[in-house]
């Protein structure tokens, strides 16, 4: 027995862990994702089938939100579950958040589209009720009387000869180069339309000159309008008198809203160069906007059949497409900027303040989702009388002109991260500058350590050849006292 070899012993087993199975991490963002969803869903559908019974109050979101429209330019995300902060993989957090359920710290729903909601308060009404009167602006262009006789005042001949040069160059100039005309033939009759009313037609005025005199004249307030000035949409009425002593008249500037009696007066400001300005526009077959901004301006947009988008137009600075001269040309700041038409309405703010960090005011007129109820109020209003097809028509064009907006702030987006540069590398000039520059320092150091050390080698030495002071040293025939 002795002989025989010992048993071999097998090696213990591997220890076994409770691994998770592969893939749990997409197994886990996929139930999330679907549980988030179908709660959207769900809360959408309650709200959209109590709408017509709840108040407004009853159920609000925490945020501003997406509508179908467009979003909207305070759109403010929630936190992203799923990462670090909240999805682990330790035991406490399979306890508090099991697959397939939704992690209790999302307790709101901040991405779902806003959902238009009419207006309760005082203020919403009267907002409302003034975006409402606004919209009936473009509407008294419609007029053929009244396009009749501002044809009369156009000269046409002038208008078409410079729009057909202005549209060979352009086509030339793309035929050159190989690229698509920048603007069509009717963009052309636009542009020198606008140059026409600006140098030839309208004037601007603040303080009126004195007609008895011709001295200048100083304001004195706002008056009551005649009957007659009343009759022909003059209801505000400034008054003006000479700043001549001997003369002392008083001068009336009506502020005349109607496009008919501005062709008479020529003259105004910039809300009777826009109203008149626009009307021109219209009777020479363009479709227009009638742009009112919070912040005291209005100015034009004209629909471009060419590039398939809306052109802003500024008579009074003879501007076209150049939607940033307020913002970035003018340093000013801008809230609200609403577009009417005589076929519907659009928050078109983001087209002028693309970036509202900056040049964006507080939007504290309404809630979003109210003015969007009032902006899909005014779209309805003006489009029920069109056919199915029309109104077909004018939704597509409202979503491309959404996407077109939204286009914006990311481009300005991307253009600020663009601008962002990275730490660059020095070049080799300035490496080997800087090697000398330490070389040099250390140099230095060596030298001075060096001089120390010699100088408290000189001191040792100093010390050691001076003469000790010492006692007398005790001969045999003085031997020291008891």
């Amino acid at each position: 027995m002795g002989d025989r070899p010992p048993p071999s012993r097998q090696p213990p087993p591997p220890p076994t862990f409770n691994a998770m199975p592969e893939g749990w991490e997409k197994d886990l963002t996929e139930q999330f994702r679907q549980k988030l969803s179908t709660l959207r869903m769900n809360q959408l559908s309650r709200h959209s089938s109590s709408a017509s019974t709840r108040s407004s109050s009853s159920f609000h979101f925490n945020s501003p939100r997406t509508s179908v429209h467009g979003r909207s330019q305070h759109t403010r995300f929630a936190p992203r579950h799923g990462s670090a902060n909240h999805l682990t993989c330790s035991a406490a957090s399979d306890n508090e958040f099991p697959l397939g359920s939704i992690p209790r710290s999302y307790n709101s729903l901040q991405n779902i589209p806003i959902v238009a909601r009419p207006p309760q308060d005082n203020q919403s009404q009267q907002f409302r009720n003034k975006l409402i009167l606004l919209s009936e602006t473009p509407c008294r262009w419609e007029n053929p009387g009244l396009l009749d006789e501002a044809m009369k005042q156009v000269p046409l001949k002038q208008i078409y000869d410079e729009a057909n040069e202005e549209h060979q160059l352009f086509l030339a100039t793309a035929a050159s180069v190989g690229k698509k005309a920048a603007w069509g033939y009717q963009d052309c009759i636009i542009r020198a339309l606008l140059n026409w009313f600006k140098t030839s037609f309208f004037s601007w005025v603040n303080n009126p000159p004195c007609s008895r005199c011709g001295a200048p004249t100083y304001v004195k307030g706002q008056v009551a309008p005649t009957p007659d000035e009343k009759a022909r949409s003059g209801n505000t009425v400034e008054l003006y008198q000479c700043a001549v002593t001997d003369c002392k008249a008083y001068e009336r500037l009506p502020r005349y809203s109607d496009a008919f009696m501005l062709m008479q007066t020529r003259k105004g400001r910039s809300g009777e160069w826009a109203n008149c300005f626009s009307m021109l526009c219209r009777a020479m077959g363009s479709r227009v906007r009638w742009v009112w901004n919070s912040e005291d301006h209005v100015w034009t947009e004209v629909y471009s059949i060419y590039r398939k988008r809306w052109v802003h137009v500024d008579s009074r600075e003879a501007a076209f497409d150049k939607p940033l001269l307020y913002t970035e040309g003018w340093n000013r700041g801008l809230a609200y900027c609403i577009a009417f038409s005589a076929d519907g309405a659009m928050d078109v703010t983001r087209r002028y303040c693309r970036n509202p960090g900056q040049y964006g005011l507080d939007r504290n007129k309404v809630p979003e989702p109210i003015l969007l109820h009032i902006m899909d109020e005014i779209r309805s209003l003006r489009r029920r009388n069109m056919d199915k097809d029309e109104k077909f028509r004018l939704e597509g064009e409202d979503m491309r002109e959404s996407r077109e907006l939204r286009h914006y702030y990311v481009s300005t987006i991307t253009d600020q991260v663009a601008k962002l540069k990275p730490r660059q590398k020095p070049s080799r000039r300035v490496l080997v500058a800087s090697e000398e520059v330490d070389a040099q320092k250390a140099r230095e150091r060596r030298e001075a350590r060096e001089r120390s050390q010699e100088e408290v080698e000189q001191d040792a030495s100093s010390r050691i050849q001076q003469p000790s002071q010492r006692r007398p040293s005790r001969s045999p025939d003085n031997p020291p006292r008891n």
